[in-house]
């Protein structure tokens, strides 16, 4: 059988959160079909704790969901700390991020996944915290980041956490009222976020059945709730 990881190359981030939710009475690396669940938790809630893009949890969310209810964790960073380590991992220096994470970022996780949540007996779970990620002077890593790689990422700090269960709750993410028609354009400048994030959360949105795509305006599309 082609069974998950498990614990390979787990993060303290993944590793602090999936214990807490799992905690007390529940457990950790539980097998299911062909997958293993990252928990179970006392009430038989399964947990898959996700701190990237969705799209590898589509098949396994589907097969947990046929045995019990399924509660993707995914964090996201209000604050990000950089730390940055010499090969003797070593501080060299440390250094805040200039991105600051929102609630809408889940959308950058959902869009190649934008049916996820209408999988009956699933529920997501965004939890907005402050994160301290470690990297280490390696020549390995992305040519981006100059061949500095990840190695770690740590939970310092939680701020909130927002369910979102149906299609219902994703009605947050659309600030209009029903029948009134905006872009892209426009919401972005109403929730206050980037042009691409506004895309990423319309191309989600109406995949989802939460929006739809009602025609063009001057070259853009227009959508209704």
């Amino acid at each position: 059988m082609n069974k998950s990881i498990g614990t390979k190359n787990e993060s303290s981030l993944h590793r602090t959160l999936k214990f807490q939710y799992t905690k007390p009475g529940g457990m950790t690396e539980v097998e299911v079909g062909d997958f293993i669940a990252d928990g179970i938790n006392k009430d038989g809630e399964y947990i898959e704790v996700q701190t990237g893009s969705f799209a590898p949890l589509e098949k396994k969310v589907r097969e947990l969901a046929s045995h019990s209810k399924v509660r993707i964790v995914h964090p996201i960073a209000v604050k990000k700390i950089i730390q940055v380590y010499d090969k003797r991992k070593e501080l060299l220096y440390t250094r805040r991020s200039p991105l600051k994470g929102s609630l809408w970022d889940v959308f950058t996780a959902l869009v190649h996944a934008p049916k996820l949540p209408l999988i009956k007996n699933v529920v997501i779970e965004v939890v907005l915290a402050d994160i301290t990620e470690k990297r280490i002077k390696d020549g390995k890593g992305a040519w981006r980041r100059r061949g500095i790689s990840i190695y770690d990422k740590e939970l310092t700090a939680w701020h909130e956490s927002t369910l979102l269960g149906k299609k219902a709750d994703f009605l947050r993410f659309v600030p209009f009222e029903k029948n009134e028609e905006f872009t892209v354009n426009s919401l972005a400048e109403q929730a206050g976020i980037k042009k691409e994030t506004a895309q990423k959360a319309l191309y989600v949105l109406t995949k989802m059945k939460v929006v739809k795509r009602i025609g063009k305006k001057q070259r853009a599309w227009v959508y209704v709730r």
